[in-house]
């Protein structure tokens, strides 16, 4: 137990930011996101189910303790696998009285169509305003150059901030918040081939409580 407690200090410190940073703006690169730290609230924003529904952040996780992913896309192979893996801990985060939200920039269309594709196990919601993923502090602009080449390698589109156009991802990111919408756990990792495994989130949840 203490050197879970002591990995989970670790990885608090890979929030890599300090308070006075804002957390809103969209960064240059995944190694400079600048998410919302353990104490702080989740920002007020507007999510979409997949069915293009209209729903508030704080509505969603005012119900119970929540565990937020945040997911790059239905493309993305790590992101599939992560999903994927919370089939083995789900049952237990339930016991427990969480409530899994798996956010994406892609549109309530996308999402509709991964959700035909695939067996999940979590809620998927559409921010593909950026609302919720800048608001957490964790998006990052991806080049003109990367996108094209999404685009004509994969035919995958990317979201894009509606002021500058530039496409943007999230950090793969999983945060627990209370019901008052408090961080009580994050991770964040500008690796984005790397993901928390199921066991440490499941070990976090429950010292979450």
């Amino acid at each position: 137990m203490k050197k879970l407690k002591l990995l989970m200090c670790v990885i608090a410190l890979m929030s890599f930011s300090a308070a006075a940073l804002d957390r809103s703006k969209i960064a240059d690169s995944v190694e400079n996101v600048t998410p919302i730290l353990n104490g702080q609230v989740a920002p007020k924003a507007t999510l979409q189910t997949v069915d293009g529904d209209p729903v508030s952040l704080k509505a969603l996780t005012m119900q119970k303790p929540t565990i937020l992913i945040f997911y790059r896309g239905g493309w993305c192979p790590y992101c599939n696998r992560q999903l994927a893996g919370l089939k083995d801990i789900e049952g237990k985060l339930g016991e427990l009285g969480y409530q899994i939200l798996a956010i994406s920039p892609e549109t309530p269309a996308q999402l509709q169509a991964q959700k035909l594709q695939t067996k999940f196990t979590v809620k998927l919601y559409s921010d593909a305003e950026l609302e919720t993923i800048s608001g957490f502090g964790i998006g990052y602009y991806i080049e003109d150059e990367k996108r094209t080449m999404y685009k004509s390698k994969w035919d995958i589109d990317l979201t894009s901030e509606k002021s500058s156009g530039t496409a943007v991802l999230p950090a793969p990111a999983v945060f627990i918040l209370d019901q008052k919408g408090m961080v009580k756990f994050n991770y964040v990792n500008p690796d984005t081939k790397t993901r928390i495994s199921s066991e440490l989130l499941y070990q976090a949840a429950k010292l979450s409580l």
